[in-house]
């Protein structure tokens, strides 16, 4: 059945026990999710060694490149094991962290606090007497306080502002303190090599604070990485994405951003970290950064967050996902919309209905030229050169899409971060590579073997026979082709075409 053309900006669905079967993995990619992302912070890496061979198998079935994202747990500080049913914490009392706890106690009596554990030895090293110290998603606050008697040395006391239950797990936000937590402990290098070994297409680097730490994953996957996907060389390094959630890394984002493949609005715990009324702002900085430098963004967490149990979004969540699609996101995720909700698929397709409105109403813009990224500008390099005239050939013949022959993905990024208000598709023979441009907004991938002898006329015949038959272009209809001899390899786009579909006389058929 033909197939509508796809949506410019991707879905990112998370994957976990609600959707990791592999008939509901196919109805997901049916509605349209691009990319697959595996939470490192849940689970054990066997279970996510079953999700992604599903993945795999299911797409395989199915003949598309999907990708997968690796999420790393990052220095996420929690709370440690606490009895069955939490402690509750009121406003005014203390409380004790002590990473030297294996349980949590219960306050005894009034004015004797309630000790928890937590995963970071060094805590009261690096906060300070009146430092904000926040429990679950900021839901339960305090300030930290000087420690008595016992309390000195390595725990931390702190002064509940505002009261809740605390239960094991919950996640610690230290907003105003410098953590001294490595960026990427030993948690973190077992999921990077295990996502290595299996394949995985990205990596997402939590919690990150300064490039140097983007810099750090990306040297230690050179030596992982290289062609054949054994170490050795920088060449095939998994994409790092960069996920801004603390006030540091704002501050360093055009360092941050020139050193990841992409980056991430991770909005949960970017609101705890700060006032939540900047989130939206700082939300619409981080993509306009990205979008300067080329580079992917991703805007994350409680983008439908009522569909965990309803299957209807609230007016606003349908808005939100709207504006980050109009401020220009590449791509939006789900979290436990899709990992853990009820309507896992409905989630998904409910977000394509509303990225596919949010770009119709904008799509008056593909009239205005668009300005390719100032930092890509700046390389004065062919290929992105060739892709900013291929805006200026599709518009002068109505183009309903762009095709080219995309060996590494060089070709299928710089039209993607032209800015085109049309699809780009785009061919290669490598499925790692197809795979990698899952994120690319606007870039729909297709793997398929390099016609013999490099003939550019024949790759022109399989583009007619595949866009008919996908339902995607009709007969007559204007695209511009880019591609170079040979094909299949990297760097030799060079040629720019006009073709007319179905019609022999145009495009690369005398080449």
């Amino acid at each position: 059945m033909p197939s509508p053309r796809p949506t410019l900006a991707k879905i990112l669905a998370t994957i976990g026990p609600a959707s990791e079967k592999p008939e509901v993995i196919g109805r997901l990619i049916d509605a349209g999710v691009a990319c697959f992302r595996l939470n490192f912070s849940h689970g054990t890496l066997e279970e996510h060694a079953v999700r992604l061979a599903r993945i795999r198998a299911v797409a395989a079935e199915k003949g598309v490149p999907i990708g997968v994202l690796g999420d790393l747990p990052g220095p996420k500080i929690r709370i440690g094991r606490v009895p069955e049913g939490g402690i509750g914490v009121q406003a005014g009392e203390d409380i004790v962290l002590d990473p030297r706890l294996a349980l949590a106690v219960a306050s005894p009596g009034v004015g004797v606090p309630s000790r928890f554990g937590c995963t970071h030895a060094g805590i009261r090293g690096d906060v300070r007497v009146g430092h904000r110290v926040l429990i679950n998603d900021g839901a339960i606050r305090g300030l930290a306080v000087e420690g008595e008697g016992g309390d000195g040395g390595g725990v931390l006391r702190v002064r509940v502002t505002t009261g809740g239950l605390i239960s094991s797990g919950k996640g610690i936000n230290l907003p105003e303190s410098e953590v001294s937590l490595p960026a990427i402990g030993a948690r973190d290098l077992e999921c990077v090599q295990w996502a290595v070994r299996n394949g995985v297409d990205y990596l997402a680097l939590s919690f990150v604070r300064t490039a140097r730490e983007v810099l750090e994953l990306k040297e230690q996957l050179a030596g992982m990485c290289s062609v054949d996907g054994v170490g050795g060389g920088v060449a095939a390094a998994i994409p790092v994405i960069s996920k801004i959630e603390k006030p540091q890394a704002l501050a360093n984002i055009e360092e941050i951003t020139a050193a990841s493949d992409g980056v991430m609005v991770a909005r949960g715990d970017l609101g705890v970290e700060m006032d939540l009324a900047m989130v939206p702002v700082v939300q619409r900085t981080i993509i306009k950064t990205a979008d300067a430098f080329g580079k992917v963004c991703i805007v994350a967490t409680q983008m439908l967050e009522s569909m965990i149990v309803s299957p209807v979004p609230t007016r606003a969540e349908a808005s939100d996902v709207a504006t980050a699609v109009v401020q220009g996101a590449d791509a939006v995720m789900l979290s436990a919309e899709t990992a853990t909700g009820a309507w896992p698929v409905l989630a998904v397709e409910t977000m394509r209905r509303v990225i596919q409105a949010a770009e119709g109403s904008i799509a008056g813009d593909r009239n205005e030229a668009p300005t390719p990224p100032a930092k890509v500008i700046q390389t004065g390099y062919r290929t992105a050169a060739l892709a900013h005239g291929a805006w200026y050939v599709a518009h002068d013949i109505g183009a309903v899409l762009i095709v080219c022959w995309s060996q590494r993905g060089g070709v299928a990024r710089y039209l993607s971060q032209t800015g085109l208000a049309i699809p780009i598709i785009a061919y290669s023979s490598s499925e790692r590579e197809t795979r990698r441009m899952a994120l690319l907004k606007g870039v729909t991938a297709l793997c398929v073997a390099a016609p013999a002898g490099s003939s550019l006329a024949e790759w022109n015949r399989r583009v007619d026979a595949d866009l008919l038959g996908r339902g995607w272009a009709k007969p007559g209809e204007g695209v511009v082709l880019l591609a170079g001899r040979p094909l299949g390899v990297q760097g030799a786009a060079n040629t720019l075409a006009v073709h007319y579909v179905g019609d022999e006389s145009s495009g690369f058929y005398k080449h």
